[in-house]
């Protein structure tokens, strides 16, 4: 017998946002101005190959927390996980130590030098599990139903066919399988170091993640300047415990008593500004 559906964890939270229901003005102060005139949210340029070393900067590990993000996913030796933007390898390189050498890491990038900056780190550190793939502007060309984590790490903004991208990342997860989403926050000051088309609200990629066919599970704001969305496939059958669900009652108090510690102890004026 088919289990009923019940509301997702997030499903309130989602609807609230598109319906814009919650109590704030319909476009944030710190948008673009092009965004704000037209509705329609542009993507940002594609950061250059010739920009590798600043990925592969110092204090990155203070500023993004590369393990940290990774505890949080949890991930499991024999893990799949597809690192789209994988740029030179930043993340993938500790995601492949943790899936062990049964597992498997694809590094997904639309430049073709960023990725031969990939295979020569790769090279230089003995990693044998990641698999350099390039992808195209609306394909990441992954195996279909095949991974379990997709990470992207500050480049889904970038995304200049954000809609395709989307459809093809969905069909290429696993059954149970996630997303972890980190982008810059646009909401508040935290991330004023980096320019507003690289940075997004909760608010944005809630309605462009939904309304292609994904559900949050869990966000988490323990980072010093980005936002870290989890999210599935809404539509995964195989993927329905009620760990992952949210009853239908009031949004805040839904957060305050089910949601992770991450989210515990905000006031509801602080995710008005999150969710605005």
């Amino acid at each position: 017998m088919q289990q009923s559906r019940r509301p997702s964890r997030f499903a309130v939270l989602a609807a609230t946002v598109v319906a814009g229901a919650l109590l704030v003005t319909s476009t944030s102060p710190a948008e673009p101005l092009a965004q704000q005139s037209s509705g329609q949210r542009e993507p940002a340029r594609t950061m250059s190959y010739r920009g590798a070393p600043w990925l592969e900067r110092v204090e990155r590990a203070g500023e993004e927390r590369p393990d940290e993000v990774i505890d949080a996913m949890q991930l499991q030796p024999g893990d799949v996980v597809a690192d789209v933007g994988v740029g030179s390898g930043y993340f993938a390189r500790r995601i492949a130590a943790r899936v062990g050498p049964e597992g498997k890491v694809y590094g997904v990038d639309i430049q073709p030098e960023m990725l031969q900056i990939l295979e020569e780190s790769l090279e230089k550190e003995g990693i044998t599990n990641v698999e350099p793939v390039l992808g195209g502007a609306a394909d990441p060309n992954l195996p279909t139903a095949a991974i379990d984590w997709i990470l992207l790490v500050d480049v889904y903004h970038e995304f200049s066919e954000p809609g395709g991208m989307l459809a093809r990342m969905r069909e290429s997860l696993a059954p149970g399988g996630r997303v972890a989403l980190l982008e810059y926050r646009l909401e508040d000051a935290t991330g004023d170091h980096i320019y507003a088309d690289h940075r997004m609200s909760v608010r944005q990629v809630l309605a462009e993640w939904q309304a292609a066919g994904f559900e949050l599970v869990d966000l988490y704001e323990f980072l010093p300047s980005q936002h870290m969305f989890i999210l599935r496939d809404a539509t995964d059958p195989s993927d329905a415990s009620p760990e992952t669900r949210l009853e239908d009652f009031d949004l805040f108090a839904a957060i305050e008593t089910r949601a992770r510690p991450a989210w515990r102890g905000r006031s509801p004026e602080l995710w008005r500004v999150l969710l605005g």
